[in-house]
């Protein structure tokens, strides 16, 4: 009986993840899996690339997890610098390009997997294509971006887009000795956040040396007589000089081979799939990762929300179901911390737009503490916003920006969230305390027991 064949589009997080795991349950003979990736690199932390540019992370192959070399000598016949330019659904096969030798080539599969990922946002704006200009999604983006750097005499940046990816940058930037410049549209930096917790991480910014503009709408890159960029300019007029210029707008999902197959996609552009991450109306397709869309567990809907951690997950669902046994993705409560010098931000669930688009009711309640007990030594400043279901108390949303310590307590709030509690239950959870890790009453459960009288002040 001839082997099985899989092919795997996409060789990151929820690519080889789904091949690795399809390989651990079917041996070589039962199993055939091919896998093909555009770029150099695969199985590797996008999320570590600022840090790697900022100089935290020294070597580039500390954010590889396997290396292309040790994902063959498992059994998987993995073809890097090589692009997938046609899904032929009906042929069971895919179309593919070397880019090194231009060489194309037909290959067919029994089951296939989408994890094409996502790209950086790049709007059509004139001399977007400038050099120096750079969006930052893979290793590869990240080796061009430190090869600019390295290249570039000057030392203005400018960071356009202040979401997680923007506010990142910001500070790799200033600890590669850069002037920085945040421009973004907003009333404030981290949209991630409501604007009223984003004034914190904009003050925080400021005091940083980071200069961060609001309401800055892009309107042009300006070059020099080279072709590189030498200014951005907003619609009111202003232009901020800059040697190098790294697009933060966000990423969107990497899906026209998709749309061209006649896949389904959401209103985002991601694939929608099932449980268990199989495309719908496919019985034989999967998808995972930063291509996808997912099910918002608060919100009821299907969101795209690019994150290592979901695609890892995806990727040893689908390997799972692939290689016959069953799993399933239930869905996310959009979790994700990030960290911009020494303030850290984080949020789960919903913020009030995402709650008013919902159509619920809802209260907030926020308050001000501390990481530590006040009176122990280094006891940093922490800003806590919940927001909770008018009628019922459920849990909704938490934002945390703070000092130290801060970020993580998030994942108290995720987990209430995924298991639907109200706040006054949150109240009720035994924290653990002690003076360095936290006051008496946890920052979080302060939160939950403002919300609760909200919730009651504003009754029916």
């Amino acid at each position: 009986m001839a082997a099985e064949r899989l092919v795997v589009v996409g060789g990151d997080a929820a690519g080889m993840s789904a091949a690795s795991q399809a390989r651990r349950l079917k041996g070589t003979g039962e199993l055939e899996i091919t896998a093909f990736e555009r770029g150099h690199f695969t199985s590797y932390s996008a999320c570590g690339i600022p840090y790697w540019v900022g100089g935290q992370v020294t070597e580039r192959d500390d954010l590889i997890a396997r290396t292309p070399e040790e994902h063959r000598a498992r059994g998987i016949d993995l073809r890097t610098r090589t692009e997938v330019l046609e899904l032929d659904l009906p042929g069971r096969r895919v179309r593919a390009r070397n880019l090194d030798s231009g060489e194309e080539s037909w290959t067919g599969w029994d089951k296939l997997v989408l994890a094409t990922g996502a790209r950086p946002v790049r709007p059509k704006l004139p001399g977007i294509g400038a050099h120096g200009v750079h969006g930052i999604q893979s290793l590869d983006d990240g080796q061009r971006l430190i090869g600019s750097l390295e290249r570039t005499e000057g030392r203005r940046a400018v960071v356009v887009g202040a979401g997680y990816i923007g506010v990142e940058m910001a500070e790799a930037l200033v600890h590669r000795g850069y002037e920085v410049t945040v421009l973004h549209r907003g009333p404030q930096p981290m949209a991630t956040l409501d604007p009223d917790m984003g004034g914190l991480v904009h003050s925080a910014m400021n005091a940083m040396g980071i200069v961060t503009v609001s309401g800055a709408e892009v309107v042009k890159i300006l070059e020099d007589e080279e072709g590189r960029a030498r200014a951005v300019a907003t619609a009111s007029g202003e232009e901020y000089p800059a040697d190098v210029v790294v697009l933060g707008i966000g990423v969107e999902p990497r899906t026209s081979l998709a749309r061209e197959a006649g896949l389904p996609l959401g209103e985002s552009g991601g694939l929608l799939t099932d449980l268990s991450m199989r495309v719908r109306g496919q019985e034989d397709v999967w998808a995972g990762g930063d291509c996808v869309e997912v099910l918002d567990l608060v919100a009821g809907r299907n969101r795209h929300i690019p994150l290592g951690t979901h695609a890892n997950k995806h990727g040893q669902v689908i390997g799972s179901n692939v290689g016959g046994g069953y799993a399933t993705f239930p869905g996310v409560v959009g979790t994700a911390v990030s960290k911009v010098c020494d303030l850290e931000i984080a949020r789960t669930g919903l913020r009030e737009k995402d709650a008013l688009a919902a159509g619920l009711r809802f209260v907030t309640a926020t308050i001000r503490s501390t990481n530590t007990a006040g009176y122990y030594p280094g006891a940093a400043e922490m800003t806590v916003k919940m927001l909770a279901e008018r009628r019922t108390g459920r849990l909704l949303g938490v934002q945390i920006v703070g000092g130290a310590g801060s970020a993580k307590r998030v994942d108290v709030a995720a987990v209430a969230l995924t298991a639907g509690m109200t706040v006054e239950q949150v109240v009720a959870l035994d924290l653990g305390y002690a003076p360095p890790f936290s006051p008496v009453w946890d920052p979080v459960l302060v939160a939950a027991r403002k919300a609760v009288s909200a919730v009651r002040a504003a009754g029916v």
